[in-house]
């Protein structure tokens, strides 16, 4: 039986990578709700600033417009973020699977192993009491 200690540890390697890849994921989803954030308080912004100016006003359609485009793309965004998201903590799960299975495979092996080692001891042990036994029955004064 093989030791399978170096396969636990690219399954941990592994896992790790895509733990870092789900938080830049994370992070990244947090930077487009930000981003959607400062979008609304900018038209909110202008808004009040087209309410103030009747000058301002004029443009304001178009700015809307290009502004609810740029929302949308990051709404667009934000959805493929969110199905990456939910891809990544799936492989995640199954990468975790994976590794807990060899390590239970590994620590298996290794009870077994200890098992055999204490049953060989325990052969051993008894095999040299029984010959000391012999030996005192044989000579009783050594």
């Amino acid at each position: 039986m093989s030791d399978l200690t170096s396969l636990i540890r690219l399954h941990k390697w592994q896992l790790d990578e895509k733990r870092r890849a789900l938080a830049e994921l994370e992070a990244f989803r947090t930077r487009l709700a930000e981003e959607a954030r400062r979008l609304d308080e900018e038209l909110a912004r202008e808004r009040a600033a087209a309410e103030q100016s009747p000058f301002m006003s004029i443009g304001l359609g178009g700015y809307i417009k290009s502004m609810l485009q740029r929302r949308q793309r990051l709404a667009d965004s934000a959805a493929q973020v969110e199905h990456r998201l939910t891809a990544a903590k799936e492989s995640i799960g199954q990468a975790f699977a994976e590794l807990k299975k060899y390590e239970i495979l590994q620590a298996e092996r290794e009870r077994r192993d200890r098992l055999r080692r204490q049953r060989r001891e325990t052969v051993t042990m008894d095999e040299i009491g029984a010959s000391r036994f012999q030996r005192k029955t044989v000579d009783p004064d050594g």
